[in-house]
């Protein structure tokens, strides 16, 4: 194996500090950064990037190597979280992971890297990169703990950032990383995974989104056109949502109970136009279940445009099973994904991602759901 200068992405978690460790036993010369992505109120008890820091340091410390603080936080407002505010208000459900992965993570921080004279950088990514000895593409595949692929996360890279990363937790399980980290030592071997969005943390999403988005609330409609109640703001719900809704069960006047009373709501539509919010009692109501999508701005990590006509893996959302999918209408802008079995909850501003077996090979934002295929008239 060719030895590297790799920076790595050290973010305080067990993942990335194990990513370090493995790096420098293969004999690397290994240097890390601790990236500050967002600082408007990182010292709240939601969102403290000064913890993760001190933890970063520690396992530096420990493994042996250098740490560097860089502030990302300007570049991430503006390439990140000013997108994520304009598709909320667009009422769509964006994803700031994929976008953080494209625009920061192996964007700025490997900007940043290179001028430090890395030839690699790494990250705590369950993922893993090939080169196929034939086409001398790179090829991004899944990681080896079906639980913990991140490939969806990463499918937005090109082959320039592809071809300098490294992933070395893909090649193993979650649990093999925890017991590497307990063996060596590391002070975050259990310290528990960061879920949601670094820059809301563990708050109430609406908390967050309040602070940055007007209301403007509106009625709540099924799919008989009953109000039953009132929404809060589009921008505050997203398809397939069930709870937070703040309304019950609905029965008919003089009917009888049944047994679908109190089945669960869910949100299935968005009407913009009339400031609307629909939602339907049951979680296979034909209007939750899509057979067709069409998506843009779309990105190849691959390096080329996958076959027309041909049925693909695809996610339409993470930690979902590969559901086949048949690609067609490709041009440079977008394409079309038909569904042989119906999709559950397919929403607008997630990804659509394709797979060949376990080479991730891109995918597009979700613009349109067809109509026709949600069963809305």
């Amino acid at each position: 194996m060719n030895k590297h200068r790799v920076v790595v992405g050290l973010s305080g978690g067990v993942d990335s500090a194990v990513t370090a460790y493995l790096l420098k036993q293969q004999g690397h010369e290994v240097v890390g950064i601790f990236m500050k992505n967002w600082e408007d109120d990182d010292d709240s008890e939601y969102c403290s990037s000064n913890i993760d820091f001190v933890d970063a340091a520690a396992v530096a410390d420990v493994i042996g190597i250098e740490i560097e603080h860089v502030n990302f936080a300007a570049e991430y407002k503006d390439r990140v979280f000013a997108e994520f505010l304009r598709e909320y208000q667009a009422g769509r459900t964006p994803n700031p992971d994929v976008l953080c992965n494209a625009e920061i993570k192996f964007k700025a921080f490997l900007d940043h890297a290179m001028r430090l004279g890395a030839e690699k950088i790494a990250t705590g990514h369950y993922a893993r990169v090939r080169q196929n000895p034939e086409t001398r593409l790179f090829e991004l595949l899944k990681g080896l703990d079906p639980s913990k692929d991140q490939s969806y996360f990463l499918h937005r890279l090109n082959q320039a950032q592809l071809s300098r990363a490294m992933f070395p937790v893909g090649e193993l399980h979650k649990t093999e990383v925890r017991r590497i980290a307990e063996e060596i030592g590391l002070p975050n071997a259990r310290k528990k995974d960061s879920t949601g969005i670094c820059f809301i943390g563990e708050r109430p999403f609406r908390e967050f989104l309040n602070r940055y988005i007007s209301k403007e609330p509106g009625p709540i409609l099924d799919d008989r056109n009953r109000k039953l109640g009132r929404h809060v703001g589009l921008s505050f719900y997203t398809l397939g949502q069930r709870s937070g809704l703040g309304i019950g069960g609905v029965k008919e006047k003089g009917a009888a109970r049944g047994a679908g009373d109190h089945a669960p709501w869910f949100v299935a539509r968005k009407e913009l136009d009339r400031n609307v919010l629909r939602v339907v009692q049951g979680h296979d109501h034909p209007w939750l279940l899509s057979h067709a999508l069409r998506a843009d701005q779309i990105s190849w990590v691959a390096g080329h445009a996958p076959a027309e006509g041909k049925t693909y893996g695809s996610k339409t959302r993470y930690r979902q099973p590969d559901s086949p999918a048949l690609i067609s209408g490709a041009t440079a802008d977008g394409f079309r994904l038909d569904f042989p079995e119906a999709q559950w909850a397919v929403t607008p501003g997630q990804s659509a991602v394709l797979y060949d077996g376990d080479v991730c090979l891109g995918g597009g934002i979700i613009a349109q759901v067809d109509p026709q295929e949600r069963g809305v008239s």
